[in-house]
């Protein structure tokens, strides 16, 4: 009879296999074709169709909530340090660039297929989309063997998660896209997966040798450790691993992270000051999103997407935002910026996460170094809003200015938001999690889902994070309009937007 049962689990995983892939794949498919022919990101629809699927799971006694019989759902929902490696490697290497003025021929190592197989997918993109997803599972499944990780009863299975994995990442190339070099291509996907797993090692080694002395989160030194490496690497061309990661890696952990979400609303609206939390993440998302747009075409005088849709990605370390410009869904002027941008922040998260988790281990926010931030962020946010009018359209001008933008912004965000918060009277942990949400910040997400603030906002997170970009419709509508006139945003609806979002912040506030 044991012999029967471990036989039906060994099927079950594989079964989990293709339950995970048919499921989240679709997704993104689907939200693609829902936006082909127009100028819109199919993040919103991702959105949608992840928090529907994952209430639906549950309310239908097919899961429970957090979806433990989804155990590869699970361990792909927790992959956003990996999404995130190579997003900080491309950044690091146009920092280099930038810094040094230099200019590298174009990238022709590949030529993607142009013929569409589902619409709005070609047949390239469509291939990025699947080898992503076991890129995630298979780099994820070997880091956690590595380091020792457990997992519960899919801790046994990571050697067979990985093998499938890493091998079928390695043959899905499409054979109807032009590759100069095929042996080359494909090595240098193999080294590309290697340096991953090497900065995931050395940033998971690095964050528990300090953990005695300050709890700093692992994706704090993966940053570092891989901006650092593309700063090296700058002439690096890439391989199909970065490729796929780069196009399609945070699609498809928002898709997991939205399931995981959705399975949990009932659960989560039945805790005690949920309430404020969501309503500073609804309004807070459309607060800091739209007044940090007002200010750059206020007193930046810019209002074109080019320098919006990254200047705000990089500002708020936004995931929605960060995941449509690379892409390429909001033009290439903005795919080509927004790692860079995503990269300068996180930066400032020296002291960032250092005050937060000194503050998380005393239990409440330490108030003056929390003002002096954001006394600096608004400093360059001002010497941003100057430079940008100076910019005259020039390329390095603008990126210098957004790059103080996206600094500035973002303290002012994040610790401008936990002052408000903790001033009204909100816990610490509800706070990581209201702010996480309200900015959308993939950094703040990834530290909480990794226990910085506690084992209950870790569960939480992901549908807490989720609820926000119900206000997606109206940001990826003001970037497609954006987009249809040349990539110049509406003025007066982005004004109109910010005002209401600070309106809901003080309500929030004050429930709070």
């Amino acid at each position: 009879m044991d012999v029967v049962i471990e036989q039906i689990a060994h099927l079950q995983i594989l079964n989990q296999f293709w339950l995970s892939l048919f499921l989240l794949v679709p997704m993104v498919l689907i939200a693609r074709t829902v936006v082909a022919g127009t100028r819109y990101s199919p993040i919103l629809i991702i959105v949608i169709f992840g928090l529907g699927m994952g209430y639906v799971l549950v309310k239908s006694g097919v899961s429970s909530p957090g979806l433990p019989e989804f155990s590869l759902i699970d361990l792909i929902s927790r992959t956003t340090v990996i999404a995130l490696t190579v997003s900080f490697f491309v950044g690091g290497q146009e920092l280099r660039k930038i810094l040094g003025g230099i200019e590298l021929e174009p990238d022709d190592m590949v030529v993607p297929s142009t013929e569409e197989v589902v619409m709005g997918t070609g047949r390239t993109q469509m291939v990025f989309i699947i080898r992503s997803f076991f890129l995630l599972l298979g780099l994820e499944a070997v880091y956690r063997l590595t380091v020792g990780i457990g997992g519960g009863d899919l801790a046994r299975y990571y050697p067979v998660v990985a093998y499938i994995g890493i091998v079928a990442a390695i043959i899905l190339i499409d054979y109807k896209a032009t590759v100069a070099n095929k042996r080359l291509y494909i090595k240098k996907g193999l080294v590309e997966m290697v340096g991953i797993l090497l900065v995931l090692f050395l940033s998971y080694q690095i964050a528990v040798a300090i953990r005695p002395l300050i709890g700093l989160p692992q994706i704090f030194f993966a940053m570092i450790l891989s901006a650092g490496l593309g700063a090296l690497c700058y002439k690096w061309c890439f391989g199909p691993t970065i490729r796929a990661l780069l196009f399609a890696g945070i699609p498809v952990v928002l898709a997991g992270n939205f399931m995981i979400g959705g399975s949990r609303i009932d659960e989560a609206f039945a805790i005690t000051g949920m309430n404020a939390v969501l309503a500073y993440g609804f309004f807070g998302q459309m607060f800091w999103m739209f007044g940090g747009i007002a200010l750059l075409m206020y007193f930046g005088r810019t209002a074109n997407s080019r320098n919006l849709a990254p200047g705000m990605a990089g500002a708020l370390s936004h995931s929605g935002l960060t995941g449509a410009c690379t892409a390429g869904d909001l033009g290439p002027t903005a795919a080509y910026r927004a790692p860079i941008m995503i990269n300068v922040p996180f930066f400032g998260h020296i002291f960032v996460f250092s005050v937060l988790a000194m503050s998380a281990e005393m239990g409440t926010l330490m108030f003056w170094p929390s003002l002096a931030i954001v006394a600096a962020g608004v400093v360059l946010t001002v010497i941003s809003m100057r430079t940008l009018r100076r910019a005259g359209g020039k390329d390095a001008a603008e990126v210098k200015g957004l790059m103080q933008f996206s600094f500035g912004w973002q303290l002012c965000a994040v610790f401008g938001g936990f002052l408000m918060l903790s001033l009204g009277g909100m816990s610490l942990e509800n706070s990581a999690m209201a702010i996480s949400s309200g900015i959308s910040h993939f950094g703040l997400f990834a530290a909480t889902q990794g226990g910085m603030f506690g084992a209950e906002a870790a569960l939480l997170i992901p549908f807490i994070f989720s609820m926000p970009f119900l206000v997606h419709p109206l940001v990826f509508f003001m970037f497609g309009r954006a987009m249809e006139q040349n990539g110049e945003m509406p003025r007066l609806p982005a004004y109109i937007l910010g005002t209401l979002g600070a309106l809901g912040v003080a309500y929030a506030i004050i429930v709070a």
